[in-house]
């Protein structure tokens, strides 16, 4: 069984940064790709970033949702275990609970059926 842990949600102000981290446990880590996804009060699950297995033909390749384009980056610490989003430039609809997902097949897509495993989420509210 695969277990993610995400951290790093809290209050901040508009135009304030965040940086959450999701940590994976097991062995073979640098092979899944990994996304981020939130859901934002009322409103259904979104996608916002994934990035793919390290290595090979995909070699931590990333995709983003177009709502963050520009103000968020995904990256991964393969040494760590450990998938990060960067979020800089916060609005107010950036508010939601965040969760990190793993693909064991590797692949970095913005479709939350191909993930297999999933954290409980962090929450991230912005408001002054």
């Amino acid at each position: 069984q695969v277990m993610l842990v995400e951290s790093g949600g809290g209050l901040v102000q508009p135009g304030g940064s965040l940086r959450l981290s999701c940590a994976v446990s097991g062995r073979t880590f640098s092979s899944y790709g990994m996304g981020w996804f939130r859901r934002p009060p009322g409103k259904e699950r979104e996608f916002v970033a994934a990035i793919s297995r390290s290595g090979g033909r995909w070699d931590s390749r990333t995709v983003y949702a177009d709502s963050v384009k520009g103000r968020f980056t995904i990256s991964r610490d393969n040494d760590k275990n450990t998938v990060y989003l960067q979020m800089n430039t916060l609005k107010p609809e950036d508010t939601a609970v965040y969760y990190c997902a793993a693909d064991p097949r590797g692949y970095y897509s913005g479709t939350y059926d191909s993930y297999d495993y999933w954290g409980q989420g962090t929450q991230v509210t912005v408001s002054s």
